[in-house]
């Protein structure tokens, strides 16, 4: 059993255990336009 006293470093790739892609940047843009243009679309209609 690891001993709980014992302290251990990480880098930022290790901690975070997975891939970070860069596809937030992408979907909340365009989904923020499409709600935009779906509310317009109601309003003026």
């Amino acid at each position: 059993m690891a001993d709980p006293n014992e302290r251990v470093e990480l880098n930022t790739d290790q901690a975070r255990a997975g891939a970070t892609p860069h596809m937030t940047r992408y979907i909340l843009p365009i989904s923020l336009v499409l709600v935009i243009a779906i509310f317009a679309y109601i309003i003026l209609r």
